[in-house]
This record gives structure tokens, C-alpha cells and sequence, in this order.
């Protein structure tokens, strides 16, 4: 009898995590369970009844509350997993918080910062020793993430570093924005852009130590852009949304990177848009707010 499959995902009461896990719960078997999680434990709770309401919902899905600025909390998630299901099959890290253009970016620092990169360095450290065999982890990020799009004076603070290091320039930059000297060092004024660029390296990071036990296993760990979508947390920031994806839209390229039989090597610890790996020195400017471009 094959175990039931289970799937994680942060941040999942809106968005594209909701659109994610609506998309596990209608592609995965009667068995199998996917889990939505998120802070706020009313919103989770309407948010996995809805689902489960859904006549296209094929799994059971649960709703657990998680912050994910508790390191500890995600621990414990993880290992009460791994002691009642033997481990995940898949998790998605991508709880963010909101950022707004009316507010200064250092006054809302702290909060983003925390969710968007303590939450996916914690899930990093939590989750890979108790993925399963075939297990995939991605971490949701951007082309914002590219090394390119960073002075070249902070770049080796991302390049070839431990998870640890990560989490230090990252603390080092939150240091910069709150003492008003960011800028002077070369920091993008969007605070978007290192937080997708600590990601990735996060991931890199985690990769590097894991690849030569988790390749075998087919395991994958991997970051990935999902492009432009058109969400509470981006219409602040953009005009112009006649590119942009619903959140159901840009959940499939995402799903079926989740769901492939078999790891792509090339794909293992890089970052993923639309199934290629983008280059670590991407230069190509996204679509950015005007008055927040990178110098």
C-alpha cells in the first residue's frame, strides 16, 4: 500500500499559495493530505473550508496555523510530521508580508523582513531532513533574486555562502535601513530586491550542503519566479497589470515543478521561471515601481 503523499504550504489563506494549494488538492489522490497554513487562524480556517467545499478538491486538506517567524514552531511542525507520516513529500515556502508605497521602507522592514526571509530560512533549516524520497522543496522568489541585481560591492555577500552567512548580510542590511545608511552602501532602495536575492542564496546555500544525498533520492530543493501576478501584495506597487498572471495562472508552471517524476539536476538548487533556470548574474531589469528603481 502506498503511503499517503503530504503537502505543505506557508502563507496559504490568499494568493498564490491559496492557488497553490487548490491545485494539490484537485491533482493529488483521495489519500493524500495537503496542509494550508498561515498565521491568522480564522483566515486559514476559511480558507481550508473553502477548499475542502470545492467539488474539484480531490485530497483532504487541513488548516494548521504557523508563524513563520517562529523558528521554533516550524521545527516542531516539521518533526511532528516526520513522527506521524514518516516525513513531506512537498513544501512550499512563501508567506510574505504586506508592504505598502505610503509607509517608509525601514519603518516596515522589520515585519517583511522577518516573514519573507525569516520564514523561509527557517523552513530551509526545518524541512529538508524530513523530506521524503522524491520530496520537493521550493521556495517562492523572483527574478529579483539574480545576483545581477545588486551593486557588485554586496554581490560575495550572497555568492557561495552558508545559510548562516545568508542570515548574517541579511541582518546587516536591516541594520542599514534602520540607521539611514542603506542606500550609501549600495543597498536597492526597493527592500523587495535583497529579500529575493537573500532567498535564492538561501536556497543555494541549503543546496549545496544537501545535493549529494538528495539527487539520488530525487529529491529537489529549488527557488522559483512565478512572474508578474496580479495579488493584494502587488497592486500597491504597479500600474500596469495587462501582463500580469491570476494567482490560479501562475500556480501551474509552480505545480508542475512540484509534481515531476523525476529532479532535473540543472534545476537542483537554482532558480526556476516557467521550468528554466534563470543565470545567477541575471542583468535584465524586471518590471519595477518607477520611483523605487535600482540605481
Amino acid at each position: 500500500m502506498t503511503s499517503p503523499r503530504i503537502a505543505l504550504v506557508t502563507g496559504a489563506n490568499q494568493g498564490l499559495s491559496r492557488a497553490l494549494v487548490e491545485g494539490l488538492a484537485a491533482r493529488l489522490g483521495p489519500d493524500d493530505l495537503v496542509l494550508l497554513t498561515g498565521r491568522n487562524a480564522g483566515r486559514v480556517a476559511d480558507a481550508a473550508a473553502h477548499i475542502v467545499a470545492d467539488p474539484g478538491t480531490r485530497s483532504r486538506v487541513e488548516g494548521r496555523v504557523l508563524d513563520v517567524t517562529d523558528a521554533g514552531a516550524v521545527a516542531r511542525l516539521a518533526a511532528e510530521l516526520d513522527e506521524q507520516y514518516g516525513g513531506v513529500d512537498f513544501v512550499v515556502s512563501n508567506a510574505s508580508a504586506m508592504l505598502t508605497p505610503d509607509r517608509s521602507q525601514s519603518e516596515q522592514a522589520d515585519d517583511f523582513i522577518d516573514v519573507a526571509n525569516g520564514g523561509a530560512f527557517a523552513v530551509l533549516r526545518s524541512f529538508p531532513p524530513v523530506l521524503r524520497p522524491g520530496g520537493r522543496l521550493l521556495v517562492v522568489a523572483s527574478s529579483l533574486g539574480t545576483l545581477g541585481k545588486l551593486d557588485p560591492r554586496l554581490q560575495p555577500l550572497f555568492d557561495g555562502t552558508s545559510l548562516d552567512e545568508v542570515e548574517k548580510a541579511v541582518e546587516s542590511w536591516r541594520s542599514a535601513l534602520h540607521t539611514g545608511t542603506a542606500e550609501d552602501l549600495g543597498w536597492p532602495r526597493w527592500i523587495n530586491v535583497p529579500s529575493k536575492v537573500a532567498q535564492v542564496a538561501a536556497v543555494r546555500a541549503m543546496a549545496a550542503e544537501r545535493r549529494a544525498t538528495d539527487l539520488p533520492a530525487n529529491r529537489l530543493i529549488a527557488s522559483v519566479c512565478p512572474g508578474l501576478i496580479d495579488t493584494a501584495l502587488s497592486r500597491p506597487w504597479f500600474t500596469d497589470f495587462s501582463g500580469a498572471q491570476t494567482p490560479a495562472q501562475a500556480a501551474v508552471a509552480v505545480l508542475d515543478l512540484l509534481l515531476t517524476e523525476q529532479t532535473d539536476p540543472a534545476m537542483y538548487g537554482e532558480l526556476v521561471r516557467f521550468g528554466r533556470v534563470l543565470g545567477r548574474d541575471t542583468r535584465t531589469p524586471p518590471q519595477l515601481p518607477d520611483h523605487l528603481l535600482i540605481k
